[in-house]
């Protein structure tokens, strides 16, 4: 049993872990749940079509894709926010922005960062100091406030790269649950498989210097394009 001084030096690690599932959570307010980042596509022109190929498809683009190019930069977004580097930081964000290549993935990124920016002001109790930092960011992507949240809740940056990954990883299985469509047990087992590759992804990403950072990704862009002008769907992207 834990003696009373030695109780608050275990609260503080279980707020930071609090603070992080609730990040990670699908309830947070951003929308995230509204777009298919291209999969809804994939679906249409029949290269995802069931479990197998639905994980393929994921764990294809969290490798390509996230591992980097989003990680790795919502890892150096974090670090200057721990420097306090406001320029790095906004150097950042537009060039995360800029690798959104497509239309819908710039506004997601966009939409997602408003989102979030004006959760954080709405449930108050944060520091004025650290608002008032993100309310001058103009039309900020949302790595960029993610990042800040989590340095100011003294969350470290491989559990947020974690946290962020599988929020990502998350919202594309319930994205292929709902179109393709798959059953909650064909859903379970790709977050199974998928998720056992996480710590490597993060560990990868945080190692990845700033030349080989790259968005080059063919076929998720023309997947993100086609998603544009497809007749029927259920998603924003």
């Amino acid at each position: 049993m834990l003696k009373p001084s030695n109780i608050a030096t275990h609260i503080a690690p279980n707020i930071a872990l609090s603070r992080l599932l609730q990040l990670a959570s699908p309830m947070l307010p951003v929308g995230a749940y509204s777009y298919s980042q291209g999969l809804e596509w994939a679906i249409e022109c029949g290269d995802v079509y069931h479990q197998a190929s639905a994980k393929t498809w994921i764990a294809d683009v969290l490798d390509i894709y996230q591992q980097r190019y989003e990680l790795p930069i919502l890892y150096r977004i974090y670090q200057a926010w721990q420097a306090d580097d406001m320029a790095a930081m906004s150097d950042w964000d537009a060039k995360f922005q800029a690798g959104r290549d497509t239309a819908e993935a710039l506004a997601e990124s966009r939409q997602m960062g408003y989102s979030l920016r004006r959760l954080l002001n709405d449930v108050g109790s944060l520091p004025l100091e650290f608002l008032e930092k993100i309310n001058a960011l103009e039309t900020p992507a949302f790595p960029t406030i993610y990042a800040g949240i989590a340095y100011h809740w003294h969350i470290s940056a491989q559990d947020l790269l974690h946290a962020y990954a599988w929020s990502w990883v998350e919202n594309q299985v319930s994205a292929a649950m709902k179109a393709v469509p798959l059953g909650q047990v064909a859903g379970q087992r790709i977050l199974l498989e998928i998720g056992e590759s996480l710590p490597e992804c993060v560990a990868q990403a945080m190692c990845l210097d700033d030349f080989a950072i790259s968005n080059f990704v063919p076929g998720l862009s023309i997947a993100g394009c086609r998603h544009e002008t497809q007749y029927s769907r259920l998603f924003r992207s």
